[in-house]
């Protein structure tokens, strides 16, 4: 989860306000840490899930490039601290809850099988071993080997290396394998960047730091205006926007608990996750939180699937991650060390590991393969759990209605089907209300 220290801060840093003013990285780092640190511990005490949180991958886009621009970053992270509050709102009243009960446990596995293979995807893309054809090569295929086509340079090597060190000692049953693998790695990198001539390693170049302890910066702790975003722009706006953040927010840790849980054998005979309702408050919390330190919202993360991949099953490994966050608010240099290629093997692995719940679905039973198999490759095509959960959502609802057995839906799935209608139509909705 350490990257989440180098991206949120460069996602949050780059952009610009309405007003064209900027967040300050060293700012952000700790901001990012401290709320990692401290709502990671809160879920291991009082959720006892191997479940940690830190700033969300999408959810810190959506703000800083659809929301920032509308308004100042203190009405933006006001707008994400309303999120919070609405979703906690939703776990006390017991709807948040309800909903995770009422999804069929197959399309519980879909969605641990499709966050298994968009995280391996990430970790293929991040390290380089996939990329991005650019549109001007005038070409229907949107990702290709490398970045020309075929594998070349040195930080691609350390990302082979890693992922072929990392599956042997899986293999070979060894407890630590992708801790080792990380470390091994970064080693080998270090090494390799010092005697090289390497152009860039992406986001973290390997190499020791001149120094490793740096005081943290607390400047945007309690900076945020909870209703200031209603005098910046229209009411109509705001909804919509916090409605975008609620349902990111609430379908992306609706798959990661559900996900995580499975993997570690945690989940009931029913297929229920144990302390539900406490682990949903806690994440709603940190979404509150987020939003409070200006770190954007703050949700549980499936880099936590590493963990239950070392043998993770209660909230003790949470008291060491959230610690080890703690640590990182006076140890920021050290981010410079461990390179994406030294460190994405180990989400290859895990997408291995999450992609065995894939055994557990009837596939020659249609009614539900077909939105099993819609909710797995939805999510990494897309590069979205969300996406993925709503596609499978509409493909149950819909194929159960034309079966005639509509009977059999509970209406809460009804319901959440209908809000994905309007997630997937946001834009014509949008443009209806004239809202730009």
């Amino acid at each position: 989860m350490a990257y989440i220290l180098v991206l949120n801060p460069i996602i949050l840093g780059n952009a610009k306000d309405k007003f064209g003013h900027t967040l300050d990285g060293a700012e952000l780092v700790t901001a990012t840490a401290l709320v990692a640190a401290v709502m990671t511990i809160i879920m291991g005490v009082g959720g006892n899930l191997p479940l940690a949180l830190a700033a969300g991958l999408g959810l810190n886009a959506v703000v800083a490039f659809q929301i920032a621009p509308l308004m100042s970053w203190s009405d933006a992270m006001g707008l994400v601290v309303l999120e919070g509050l609405l979703i906690c709102v939703l776990v006390v009243t017991g709807l948040r809850e309800a909903v995770m009960h009422a999804i069929p446990q197959p399309l519980k596995q879909a969605i641990s099988v499709g966050i298994g293979l968009f995280i391996a995807f990430i970790g293929f893309v991040d390290a380089g071993f996939v990329s991005r054809i650019p549109d001007i090569a005038g070409t229907t295929v949107p990702v290709q080997l490398g970045a020309t086509g075929a594998l070349s340079g040195w930080p691609i090597l350390v990302f082979c290396l890693g992922v072929l060190l990392t599956v042997g000692l899986l293999a070979r049953k060894v407890r630590g394998a992708i801790l080792i693998s990380i470390l091994v790695m970064t080693v080998v990198a270090i090494v390799i960047n010092s005697i090289a001539d390497i152009k860039s390693w992406g986001l973290t170049t390997p190499k020791v730091p001149d120094d490793i302890v740096a005081a943290p910066k607390f400047g945007l702790i309690g900076d945020f205006s909870l209703f200031g975003a209603f005098g910046e722009t229209t009411v109509i706006t705001v909804v919509l926007l916090v409605f975008t953040l609620i349902l990111s927010d609430f379908f992306d840790t609706m798959g990661t608990v559900v996900g995580i849980s499975a993997e570690a054998g945690l989940l009931d005979e029913e297929g229920k996750v144990p302390n539900l309702g406490r682990v949903l408050l806690i994440d709603g919390a940190a979404a509150v939180a987020g939003g409070a330190s200006s770190s954007s919202s703050a949700t549980s993360y499936i880099e936590s699937a590493a963990g239950v991949g070392e043998g993770a099953r209660t909230g003790f490994s949470n008291l060491v991650t959230g610690g080890l966050f703690a640590v990182a608010l006076f140890l920021t240099p050290l981010l410079t060390i461990v390179p994406m290629q030294a460190a994405a093997p180990a989400l290859v692995a895990v997408g291995f590991l999450m992609m065995t719940q894939v055994k557990h679905i009837d596939w020659d039973k249609y009614e539900i393969a077909i939105p099993a198999f819609l909710t797995i490759a939805v999510m990494p095509f897309t590069y979205s759990i969300t996406n993925g959960i709503g596609a499978g959502f509409l493909a149950f609802v819909l194929i159960k209605t034309v079966l005639g057995k509509a009977k059999e839906v509970h209406w809460l799935l009804w319901g959440t089907s209908a809000l994905f209608v309007i997630y997937f139509a946001i834009d014509p909705i949008q443009q209806l209300f004239g809202v730009k």
